[in-house]
């Protein structure tokens, strides 16, 4: 009786097809290596693929893009900005317009007799050259108290000057010197047309003169930054300043030098940092718009007259929306405005009728949303003796009240 499977393959039958397929195989890979090898760059070089290679690209791998037989190679051109030159370059030109400020102070020893001290230093830009005169500006708290005050140019030659006129609110100060020793003013730039995220520059003489002309970049963090001022140290804010916040170190010595932005021009006088241990990389600038006005006015009048209405004021939105209705009983179709912390007496505000927590939401039938609003119309459309009329909320009653603007009381 036979056995018969016709699935089974004797060992004979099964050699004879391997060595048919193989050779085959070996031919197949070394025919496909000459092509890629000799006539693939070939038909690159010539334009005649139906797609674009691109062989060693600066990561080393070969990217393919569909193209037409009849369309031109596709054109790449790598972009490159190079920062470091362009901050190089505006650095150099804008140097000398840069300056440290010395406040030196008269001072006793303990033998009675009269001399000289350095109470501090700090930085300046120059922004005028007008005759025989170079007007510089820093700040007001680098000359406070100052009986004479010196300039350090960029090549560190020390110039006496004098101080035309200083504000405290502002955080501005004019001096001048002669202009014989003035190479060159900064050009002004707009702080209304900086973005967030842009670049920028800060130049000063942080920690004292031996570190002048230092330059730090980073970018613009923020801008109309309400910053709370408290001049008499009682614990109470005396005013808010709008300033522009960027990451460019700024610290101690800084201050009244330049923020730049990737033009060269002035957009901020560098002013405040946050010096607390948990906060880093927070600094703070005093916009060029606003700078202008107040250094036009030093410049004339040697100080700043303001109109005065007389409340501390925040805006809505730094409390709570809970207590919009619970504490100051505003109507639901109240969304900004500024509240009254407290009102000084005698002063207009007191006059009109204002009192603590009343909620003005318009000046002059202008809409006021915050304290920036407050102080822009405040100090930029009036002056002293005007009449000002305050649209406010008071328990949930809207009313209205006109008052007579006077001068700032210091």
């Amino acid at each position: 009786m036979g056995y018969y499977d016709d699935h089974y393959q004797s060992p004979t039958r099964k050699k004879s097809k391997k060595k048919s397929w193989l050779m085959p195989f070996v031919i197949g890979i070394v025919l496909g290596a000459f092509l890629f090898a000799v006539l693939l760059p070939a038909l690159v070089n010539h334009n005649l693929l139906p797609y674009t290679v691109i062989v060693g690209n600066q990561d080393n791998h070969i990217a393919e893009t569909p193209s037409e037989n009849t369309s031109p190679p596709t054109t790449r051109e790598q972009i490159e900005v190079d920062i470091s030159s362009a901050v190089s370059d505006i650095v150099s030109d804008i140097a000398p317009a840069v300056v440290g400020v010395i406040n030196i102070q008269n001072q006793f020893n303990l033998w009675e007799q009269e001399g000289n001290g350095e109470e501090g230093t700090g930085s300046g830009v120059i922004y005028k050259i007008d005759g025989d005169t170079a007007y510089i500006v820093t700040n007001h708290h680098v000359i406070q108290g100052a009986d004479q005050v010196e300039i350090v140019l960029s090549d560190e030659t020390r110039v006496e000057a004098s101080l035309i006129g200083s504000d405290m609110y502002t955080d501005l100060a004019v001096i001048e010197m002669d202009a014989e020793y003035a190479t060159r003013a900064i050009e002004m730039g707009q702080s209304s047309d900086v973005h967030v995220g842009e670049p920028a520059i800060a130049i000063g003489n942080p920690l004292g003169m031996h570190l002048s002309g230092s330059v730090t970049q980073g970018i613009i963090s923020g801008k109309q930054r309400a910053i709370p001022q408290d001049f008499d140290m009682d614990g109470r804010a005396d005013w808010q300043s709008e300033v522009i916040q960027t990451d460019a170190a700024i610290n101690p010595g800084n201050s009244g030098g330049a923020l730049l932005n990737m033009k060269g021009q002035l957009i901020g006088i560098n002013s405040m940092k946050i010096a607390q241990s948990a906060v880093e990389g927070i600094g703070f600038a005093i916009p060029i718009d606003d700078a202008i006005p107040v250094i036009e006015e030093l410049e004339q009048d040697g100080e700043v007259t303001r109109a005065y209405l007389g409340v501390e004021a925040y805006s809505l939105e730094d409390i709570a929306q809970a207590e919009w209705e619970r504490t100051l009983h505003l109507p639901s179709e109240v969304d900004a405005g500024i509240y009254v912390r407290s009102v000084e007496p005698a002063s207009p505000a007191a006059q009109g009728g204002i009192k603590a927590y009343d909620v003005i939401v318009a000046l002059d039938g202008n809409p006021i949303n915050n304290v920036v609003d407050l102080r822009k119309h405040l100090y930029s459309d009036k002056e002293v003796g005007d009449d000002l009329t305050i649209s406010y909320y008071r328990d949930g009653e809207q009313a209205e009240t006109t008052v007579q603007l006077t001068t700032i009381a210091y």
